[in-house]
């Protein structure tokens, strides 16, 4: 594949540094170490450029995203884990999308402001910073308002963040396991719950805890935490670590939602939903540390 040319004169030092990183690709804690502007691609299945799947006003985000306007998400495909029981499994490791450029990815941040939007949430970005940052800078140089959320499955190099400081307004990302092993059996990596750590406290180091004005976020912390079946999420361990090395303020979604999807059903620890009551004793767990726990 021919290399990949972009003129990163343009961009700021940290963005810069990004694109270039990309020669040797670290920029997440795989550390693939492939070319991926000359068109390599390691874990993650994506080149220097993003796919984009969909890019619309989404309404099923936590209400302090949607507001009237909806939150304006623009999701990448690829990703950085293998999750047995993804529920966007097509977009994620069968990667449907389309390849768009930085010109293009911001004018659909642009369109989705124009569309009434209450922010710009890009999901699933770790892979594909360079060029959604980048884009966002752009779009921001053409009249771009909104808060930009960072939508992440947790797995997020430390030194990859540090570039971010001061470019994204919300991070919300997932804490999805306190175990090593039981991470590396459902996600493919074994290092999950320490390097996930680390990344929220970085995160919040940069942002803080969730600010909201007028019911909608404009700079902060949300944790998303999935409840899985037969405690394998590890719960209890991630609230504590959230309520006492974190802040007692932090904003968590204890989420119930989860179903078996993907390739979930061969695996018999996580072949069922998880019960009202595994659901409802995270929340109150959460509740009894004091963090902001979403309705």
């Amino acid at each position: 594949m021919p290399e990949i040319s972009v003129d990163t004169s343009l961009f700021s030092q940290p963005l810069r540094l990004l694109w270039d990183n990309m020669e040797s690709c670290t920029l997440c804690p795989r550390r693939c170490r492939v070319n991926r502007l000359a068109g390599q691609t390691g874990f993650c299945g994506i080149g220097a450029l993003p796919k984009v799947s969909s890019a619309g006003p989404h309404f099923g985000e936590e209400d302090v995203l949607v507001g009237s306007g909806g939150s304006g998400t623009i999701f990448f495909a690829g990703c950085n884990l293998r999750c047995m029981f993804c529920q966007n499994y097509e977009i994620s490791q069968y990667r449907w999308g389309e390849q768009l450029s930085i010109d293009q990815l911001a004018e659909q941040m642009l369109i989705l402001q124009k569309r009434g939007c209450e922010n710009i949430n890009l999901v699933t970005p770790t892979h594909v910073v360079a060029a959604a940052m980048m884009a966002v800078e752009l779009a921001k140089k053409n009249g771009l308002s909104l808060p930009v959320v960072y939508n992440t499955g947790g797995y997020d190099s430390v030194e990859t963040l540090k570039l971010l400081d001061g470019l994204v307004d919300i991070y919300m990302p997932d804490m999805k396991y306190s175990d090593a092993d039981i991470s590396s059996q459902l996600s493919s990596a074994d290092d999950y719950p320490e390097v996930n750590l680390q990344a929220v406290r970085e995160m919040h180091r940069q942002v803080g805890d969730l600010h909201v004005i007028n019911g909608i976020a404009v700079k902060g912390l949300l944790v998303r935490h999935l409840v899985l079946p037969n405690g394998l999420a590890g719960s209890k361990e991630i609230i504590d670590f959230l309520a006492d090395e974190i802040s007692l303020d932090t904003t968590i979604n204890i989420m119930g939602q989860y179903r078996p999807c993907y390739l979930a059903s061969s695996d018999e620890r996580i072949n069922r939903r998880p019960t009202a009551e595994e659901i409802a004793q995270a929340r109150r767990y959460a509740i009894k540390k004091g963090l902001n726990v979403l309705r």
